[in-house]
Parts: structure tokens; sequence; C-alpha cells
């Protein structure tokens, strides 16, 4: 199905645009109004080093079979939430939409998001879910969100430079794919997408 939204690229453009702002902690209130800010950002700190660490190994792997099985690890990361009662609305919403009840895996892909916006894996998974009912309009708003938040996830990227690609935004898909590509270099389906897009930007181009 092709389409092409008006709004695309100035979504496109926000979700490439540096996220820096986005990841810096916010300002803790005072300690004598709140005792215990700091507990949860050390918590959080605590949880984030095993995905940086993986990161870390997938941007210096260059064998793709040993990079594919490192990005296995950033996504089963990625995929806890921390929460058995945010992980069992994914889990409802994976079975909700196996079952092609989208109705009900929306809702409850609402309530994971209202529950820890922190969690990536509930955008993301609601992105899909709105891309495959036919609203990339709101794919592409979800998949900005998991961006803001980890400008790293690839498969925010990938879903991002395949909306724009059939959309039409080829300068915005390569620039999509090259910043994959900066986070998972040695994805060879990737590679093949830069390489394509970039032939026919040229191409158009002479």
């Amino acid at each position: 199905m092709r389409y092409l939204l008006l709004s695309t690229p100035i979504l496109a453009l926000a979700a490439l645009a540096p996220v820096a702002h986005a990841q810096a902690p916010q300002a803790a209130p005072p300690a004598q109004a709140v005792p215990q800010p700091t507990a949860p950002a050390v918590e959080s700190a605590a949880a984030a080093k095993p995905l940086d660490t993986l990161f870390e190994a997938l941007k210096r792997e260059r064998d793709p079979e040993k990079a594919k099985g490192i990005a296995s690890q950033v996504i089963a990361e990625m995929n806890d939430s921390g929460s058995a009662t945010v992980n069992l609305l994914m889990q409802w919403s994976e079975d909700a939409i196996k079952e092609k009840k989208n109705a009900a895996a929306l809702d409850f892909l609402d309530r994971v998001t209202l529950l820890d916006p922190a969690f990536t894996e509930g955008w993301n998974r609601r992105a899909t879910l709105h891309y495959t009912m036919g609203d990339q309009r709101k794919a592409m708003a979800d998949i900005a969100e998991v961006l803001k938040r980890e400008p790293r996830h690839f498969g925010a990227l990938a879903g991002l430079a395949g909306i724009l690609t059939e959309a039409g935004d080829d300068d915005i898909a390569l620039k999509a794919w090259e910043r994959y590509l900066n986070v998972y270099p040695a994805d060879r389906e990737a590679q093949e997408a830069v390489s394509k897009l970039s032939e026919k930007i040229a191409g158009n181009r002479t």
C-alpha cells in the first residue's frame, strides 16, 4: 500500500533530531520536599548498564551472525519492563494481536504507555499495531516517542525507515537507515537498504 502523509516528513525529522535533551534526567525536587528522590534514579541507572553494554558490543561487532545474537539480547532486555503489571499487559496485548482483537490490544498498550511512559516497548508495539491497522500517522507518532526515550532502538529506526520509504520520502528514509547502521552496523539487510536507496536518490538527481 502506497501513501503520502503530509505530516510524515515533519514527524520523521522530529524523530531523527538530536534527542540529548530527552535523555537527560529530570531535575530532582528539593531534598526537604521529597526526602528520597534519588532511589529510583539509582535503580534506573543500574538497570540501564546491561543495555548500554549490549549496545556498545553491537556497535563494535562486525560478524553478522554474532551481531544477530547480540541484537536478540538487546531485544530481550528492552522487552522486560521490570514491572509484573506492565509485562502482563504486554503479554495480553500480544495474545490479543494473535487473535486479531486489535481494539483490545490497543487498550492494553494504551494502559502500558500510561502506567510506564518510559518503557519504550509499549510505544514500539503500539506503533507496530497502528501500522498494521493502516494508521501510519499514529505509528509515526509512537515511533517518535520510542526514539525520544531510546535513540538506539534499531527496531523503531527500521520501522521509521520503512514507512518513509513507502511514503516516497527517500532522503529522510536514508538518514533513518544510516542512523540504524550506526547502532547495528553488521546488519546486512540494512546495508542493502542503504545501498539501494543511495543509488535511487543518485539516479533521481541525474
